[in-house]
């Protein structure tokens, strides 16, 4: 037996009930949820004792239970058993009437199957248990994402369980094509991570690259998929996010038709898909339930409010504190009268207000959601107006500062906007040290880092670099569906061909 690539001793059952079911309760403790009942296999050569483990709470095992005891039971309505029939085989292929039934050999494999929920039976003088898949516990079910809300769209996201998010998936794809590969992450967890992904469409090297990055992983737990993300990740140390994370199984589906790679954790709601790329960020789900106009326009104003978000405040104080021959002269008047008063430079305002604001958004996401809201808001209002009073900082700050929070929300990724929080701290620096030029040379840092950067083998800046004119009608504008006939080039390598051109027909 083989995990995460390291051996792992094993042990065979034993022939003896009783002898299994005491390593049993002595590998779990004794737990209490463990559940052991014991029956009578009646063959007519002799009775055979026999016993059905499972753990309360992991496993639905009522109906199981009720067809299994009321088959033994009811022993006049089977057939009889021939002297040579096994009775694991009689009760396999008669009594038990789960979907997924497997034989088990193996010690730790059998604690690892009651462990996830399957209903193990074990007969007397047999070193084989019969494993049930009875896999069924209690989720918040299928509710609308919180954390990526569309006006027109599906209202669905991905719950806990991981069965229910594959379901949502094929759902959506109902190819025989959309593959699907499990294995388990976490030498003590042993949580369920799952592959999915499009035959013929994914990039057969990225698949692969994507079993070799999990099976690499060396971890003794795994509870969320960001801990997935952090260990395949193609770098550590850049603020960027190269692996796109969602809730929404329109999103994820759509990625798997474009020649993604899924990557689902059982216990979270959050699939990972790559590649990903810097446009992957800034694009949502809703650009093609609207109209390509409407798309587009949506999409342009995101990239505004990008650059708005990360040179907002270091272009107010690098103008403000070096070129003030660019502010026309009735506004600096108002500017410097505004902050006639203050006792602080630009930056040192900029820094106080910033810090501030990102104060106020933590404390609203950590409160309870009724007073969250409200205390954040007017927490923003009240502060605000307060140190204008108190003569800290100038009205024109506080406006940069809240129009800058404000286009940092329009980011559609969680990810990428907490990014362009870091990254818009140090061009205030570089702002407040050499100006307009400190900022330029701080972009041509940002663009060298973004070119370095690659997701599983693909360039981070495609198709903008390198540019790929192939793939310019679904990036930052969007072309109508019926002019979308191939998938992006610089992801897919294999099928490319979405469809045929065809034009609306009045």
């Amino acid at each position: 037996m083989q995990h995460n690539g390291n051996s792992v001793t094993t042990e065979a059952l034993h022939p003896e009930l009783e002898a299994t079911l005491g390593l049993i309760r002595s590998k779990l403790g004794n737990s209490t949820d463990l559940v052991i009942r014991s029956f009578t296999v009646i063959t007519p050569l002799q009775a055979h004792p026999a016993a059905i483990v499972y753990i309360d709470g992991l496993a639905n095992v009522k109906e199981l239970l009720e067809s299994l005891l009321v088959n033994f039971s009811d022993t006049q309505t089977l057939p009889q058993l021939s002297s040579e029939t096994s009775p694991l085989h009689w009760i396999r292929s008669f009594m038990l009437r789960s979907g997924d039934i497997s034989s088990l050999y193996d010690f730790e494999e059998l604690c690892q199957a009651i462990l996830s929920g399957e209903t193990i039976v074990l007969v007397d003088g047999y070193a084989e248990g019969i494993a049930a898949a009875t896999n069924e516990w209690k989720d918040r079910g299928v509710t609308e994402p919180n954390s990526q809300s569309v006006v027109r769209g599906p209202r669905e996201g991905f719950s806990e369980t991981l069965r229910t998010n594959t379901a949502l998936i094929r759902r959506k794809i109902k190819d025989p094509s959309l593959w699907l590969e499990t294995r388990q992450v976490g030498t003590v967890t042993h949580t369920d991570v799952a592959i999915m992904y499009i035959q013929g469409i994914a990039d057969e090297k990225v698949v692969e690259e994507v079993r070799s990055r999990l099976d690499r992983i060396d971890t003794d737990a795994i509870l969320e998929s960001g801990y997935i993300e952090e260990f395949i990740q193609d770098k550590a140390m850049s603020p960027f996010p190269t692996i796109y994370n969602t809730e929404r199984p329109d999103t994820v589906a759509g990625g798997l038709l474009e020649g993604r790679v899924a990557i689902l954790v059982d216990g979270t709601p959050f699939v990972l898909v790559v590649p990903a790329l810097f446009t992957h960020f800034i694009q949502t789900a809703e650009d093609y339930y609207q109209r390509a106009d409407i798309g587009t326009l949506l999409r342009l104003l995101r990239y505004v409010c990008l650059f708005i978000a990360m040179f907002g405040p270091g272009a107010y104080i690098a103008i403000t504190t070096f070129h003030q021959e660019m502010i026309p002269t009735q506004l600096l008047i108002n500017i410097v009268a505004q902050r006639e008063g203050i006792p602080f430079p630009a930056f040192i305002e900029a820094l106080l207000m910033e810090v501030t604001f990102e104060i106020l958004r933590e404390a609203g996401v950590r409160m309870p959601r009724t007073v969250g809201q409200a205390v954040s808001i007017v927490g923003a209002l009240v502060i605000g107006q307060a140190a204008v009073d108190a003569g800290l900082v100038g009205p024109a700050m506080v406006i940069v500062v809240s129009i800058t929070a404000i286009s940092n929300f329009v980011i559609p990724s969680y990810n990428m906007g907490i990014s362009i929080r870091m990254i818009r701290f140090f061009f205030m620096m570089l702002a407040a040290s050499f100006g307009l030029f400190g900022i330029l040379v701080g972009t041509i840092i940002l663009v060298l880092h973004l070119s370095s950067l690659q997701s599983f083998g693909v360039p981070y800046l495609a198709p903008f670099a390198p540019f790929i004119k192939e793939d310019q009608k679904d990036n930052m504008i969007r072309l109508p569906q019926w002019m979308l006939l191939t998938r992006p080039h610089i992801v897919s390598h294999q099928d490319r061909k979405r469809q045929q051109k065809q034009p609306p027909q009045p």
